[in-house]
């Protein structure tokens, strides 16, 4: 569930607990729990990383429901302001979203951390990684984004993009799905490798230049 940088900020400081989106039908449920975007707020356990979240109620209300006590829950001055600010179209159902911030790392961070590779993992890395490739609609990308991921640390999405001849959203969803194997992290500005992406880098025919 994503949020802009403020609010992110917001939530990383306790601040902010609500938000209302419209939605045809609901993407979150109560219990679930979710990251709030491209990286953490200023003051979250781990800076750099997503918050999590765990949602603890979901309801479906009208604009006439929402009073100025939830628009300070959801990070803005008023209901009229919060309203103002609503993606989607208007007709569309209005759920309201009480949520908490976890005090818990995101699992990703975690797995991105773990240099511990045996043959079976790295193998089993492989194997996925091949997956992606073949499911590519570019073809083969994966050696070619991790190793220029790990020349090229901190460069703008965009940048990475155009030096392996791809459109920047088509490049940057390749990358999250990096990510969630431990692969990449994201920085302010571009990514890097993780601990566990250079290890596996390290380790496996990946890292060949005949398959980048």
């Amino acid at each position: 569930m994503l949020f802009e940088r403020r609010l992110r900020d917001g939530i990383s400081a306790g601040k902010v607990t609500v938000t209302f989106r419209r939605w045809r039908r609901s993407q979150v449920k109560s219990g679930g729990r979710y990251r709030t975007g491209a990286d953490g707020g200023r003051g979250g356990l781990n800076p750099g990383q997503p918050e999590l979240i765990e949602v603890d109620q979901v309801d479906i209300v009208s604009e006439a429901d929402v009073t100025d006590a939830d628009a300070r829950d959801a990070g803005y001055d008023s209901a009229a302001d919060l309203l103002a600010g609503l993606r989607g179209p208007s007709e569309l159902p209005l759920h309201r979203i009480r949520f908490r911030r976890l005090d818990e790392p995101d699992p990703r961070a975690s797995l991105a951390a773990d240099t511990g590779l045996s043959e079976d993992d790295v193998a089993a890395i492989d194997r996925r990684l091949d997956r992606m490739d073949r499911a590519g609609s570019d073809g083969p990308w994966t050696a070619a984004t991790l190793a220029a991921i790990a020349a090229s640390p901190g460069v703008v999405a965009a940048e990475l993009a155009a030096s392996l001849r791809r459109e920047r959203l088509p490049f940057k969803r390749d990358v999250r799905k990096l990510k969630e194997l431990g692969l990449t992290q994201s920085l302010p500005v571009g990514y890097r490798l993780s601990p566990r992406g250079q290890t596996y880098l390290n380790l496996t025919r990946r890292a060949s230049p005949a398959r980048s």
